[in-house]
């Protein structure tokens, strides 16, 4: 493959859908300059996949529909020599073909759900396609907030007390629930278990408040966490680089907000504007902490970064008692908004080179796997169909 076909794959049905937009658009004017052919996959709220150079002007999203209307239907297929290709789709006349171009890599710039939680990860790795960041477990888990913290549990990571619980256990035992939260004390915050940039989040300091919350949460997932607040509590992210075998950790920052919890409005629409992505929420870079804390903190990092098998760019989010200094793990974010360039940028790394390392990083990988066995010759089936359908029966 001469030209290097990169796709930036963008949207999903997320409720981040405008915030992975953001990013896509940071993505396209960090290459602008680099010898890939940048190829934009645009995946509509409602699911439908769309490609067209329409889709690299972000001025262009103030109409959604008329932009969707502007574009061409594409999915992915495998070619004669068995190359994975964007193709168009959809009524193609009778002297046109489809146009077909083969995939070189794809930089997944989702956040939340379907683009972020493995299932889109699953796709590339059906179609032995290279895609930036964590691989299908580590993206399906830490996109679930309650496994998350089960994981960092077995692994001696330090975390908040908490409780979770569905949907339909609080329609049938909503006082037991409120009850167990009460134990753990107020203040509580209430989290969606699956959706990132605070989307559904609420601190809470009375029953009355947790109700409401829980409500409200539940309009975006069926599963909730509830977990003690930590207070006075001071958030401090930082940012890993790399695979579980050879990582590294940027600069810490903390992030600066409204409230004692970040919400989406913190985190994207202050600092600066909207059309900044992450890097318009007002934050201290570097974290003003001592070297102490700022050390355990990039330590617990890189630990937690390895046991998710992490890969590319992840942004580790702790909460940190300011008093004691205690760190407990927030969340893993496997696509954070804006690749948290911002953070690499304070550790003497660019946008467009961290974005040039993650395709390495790809690359390497993808190139790993296809260098082990991925099959197994057998005569299996010629023997089973040899016997007919009964030779199947009790066959396991």
């Amino acid at each position: 493959m001469t030209q290097k076909n990169l796709i930036i794959a963008f949207g999903g049905v997320s409720p981040e859908h405008e915030v992975s937009v953001l990013t896509a658009m940071q993505v396209f004017a960090a290459l602008e300059e680099t010898t890939y052919q940048l190829i934009p996959l645009y995946i509509t709220k409602s699911g439908h996949w769309l490609g067209g150079d329409a889709l690299k002007d972000l001025s262009n999203y103030k109409d959604l529909n008329k932009l969707e209307a502007e574009c061409i239907p594409v999915s992915f297929s495998k070619n004669e020599m068995g190359i994975t290709q964007l193709t168009e789709q959809g009524k193609i006349g009778l002297f046109k073909k489809p146009i077909s171009i083969p995939v070189y890599a794809v930089v997944c710039a989702f956040h939340g759900s379907e683009g972020e939680n493995g299932a889109f990860q699953g796709i590339c790795e059906q179609y032995n396609i290279p895609y930036t960041g964590s691989g299908v477990l580590a993206s399906s888990v830490g996109m679930d907030k309650i496994k998350a913290k089960q994981l960092c549990e077995a692994n001696h990571i330090p975390v908040t007390s908490s409780l979770d619980f569905y949907e339909s256990d609080w329609d049938e035992h909503q006082d037991t629930i409120i009850q167990e939260a009460e134990l753990l004390g107020f203040p509580l915050v209430v989290k969606p278990s699956s959706l990132g940039s605070s989307i559904g989040v609420k601190k809470v300091d009375s029953t009355a408040e947790l109700i409401d919350a829980v409500e409200i949460a539940f309009r975006y997932d069926a599963h909730l966490l509830v977990e003690v607040a930590i207070n006075p509590l001071m958030e401090i992210n930082c940012s890993v680089l790399g695979t579980s075998e050879n990582c590294r950790a940027s600069v810490c920052e903390q992030p600066l907000g409204s409230t004692a919890t970040l919400s989406f409005e913190d985190k994207y629409q202050s600092g600066g504007g909207a059309e900044k992505g992450m890097a318009s929420a007002d934050r201290v870079i570097p974290a003003d902490i001592s070297h102490e804390l700022t050390d355990t903190i990039r330590s617990m990092a890189v630990h937690t970064f390895k046991t998710f098998d992490a890969s590319g760019v992840a942004r580790l989010d702790f909460l940190v008692n300011a008093d004691t200094e205690e760190v407990y793990f927030n969340e893993i974010n496997t696509i954070p908004g804006s690749f948290s360039f911002y953070l690499w940028e304070k550790s003497d790394l660019s946008f467009a080179d961290l974005v040039k390392e993650l395709i390495e990083i790809a690359l390497q990988k993808h190139q790993a796997k296809n260098g082990r066995i991925r099959s197994y010759e057998t005569n299996l089936l010629s023997e089973k169909a040899a016997k007919g359908i009964k030779g199947l029966k009790g066959t396991k």
